[in-house]
Order: structure tokens, then sequence, then C-alpha cells
């Protein structure tokens, strides 16, 4: 199932950025030696709004303020409720394959680096998540993106599916 993300606009948000992988890109030409970076950055308001974005330029700082901008651009609003998610997801993106469970309160974000970083800007404090497949940080970001993007809350499958919340919740 393709995910359509819940995309919003990130004018007047209060975001923290977290870089998630700075990659060093090395072009030789007949002068010698090219350097240009890459950086992978994640935003996030801490109250469910995140996104994610990749800046590239010839220095580290340039990168990750052109990242943070991308970024600003990709916002998507999470539902999170009581600092877990409603339901378990599975998504893909590339080789990468991520699951993400609700979890108890007072378990914490149990999750590698790439995901840690997106699930705590998103706000999210309990969590249970494997990373499957592909380490590449990029594709698991976009794979956790993905699978965010897919939750959906209790009252909306409620109203999708013409029944009462107790039914949803119940079974």
């Amino acid at each position: 199932m393709k995910a359509t993300l819940n995309r919003i606009k990130g004018g007047d948000l209060e975001l923290t950025e977290k870089v998630v992988a700075i990659n060093r890109v090395v072009k030789t030409t007949k002068g010698g030696r090219e350097f240009s970076f890459s950086a992978l950055v994640v935003v996030g308001n801490g109250n469910g709004v995140v996104g994610h974005g990749l800046g590239k330029a010839k220095e580290v700082q340039e990168a990750i303020t052109k990242g943070i901008d991308d970024a600003k651009k990709n916002l998507i609003k999470v539902p999170v409720m009581n600092g877990t998610i409603p339901h378990e997801q599975f998504a893909k993106e590339g080789a990468a394959k991520v699951l993400v469970k609700p979890a108890a309160h007072g378990t914490g974000v149990i999750a590698g680096g790439s995901m840690r970083a997106v699930l705590e800007a998103a706000g999210i404090t309990d969590i249970l998540c494997k990373s499957l497949g592909s380490a590449n940080p990029h594709n698991v970001v976009k794979a956790t993106f993905v699978a965010l993007g897919m939750l959906r809350e209790h009252i909306q499958v409620a109203k999708d599916r013409n029944i009462t919340l107790k039914k949803v919740l119940n079974g």
C-alpha cells in the first residue's frame, strides 16, 4: 500500500534540527580533487510534525543549512497518542524495510540511529522499531516516513468505516 503523506506547511512552527548523516563526496578532476558534502537532516517540533531533507554543498555547514531548508518543505503530521503511535505499521523504501510498533508508557524509543532521529523529532517517546534490509540512512529515513505517513488515528478509521469509535477500539 502506497502512503499518502499528510503534508503541512511549516511557516511558523518552532522546529528542532538533527543531522542524521554527512557524506563526503570526492570528484577527481584534471586539476586535482574536488570535495563536496551532502547532509541528511531531520526537523521536527516534538509534537507530531516531522520532515526530512537533503542538502549538498562545498562546505558542511552550508550543506546542513540547505538540508534544513529542504526538510521544512517536506513536513508531515504524525498521529501521536500518549507518546506512542496508534497501531503497528510496516513500510518499504528501496531496499530498506522498517517495522514500527506502539509501546507501553515508559518503554522509550527502541530504534536504530536513523529511525531514532526521525521518531524523536516527531515527539514519539515510547515505540518499538526494527530496521530490516538495508542500513542506508537515506532509505531508512524515507521508509520511516512512509510508515509514519500511513498511520491513522482511531477516529479517522471509525469515520472511514462508518462504525462507532467503540467498535474500532474493541475489535
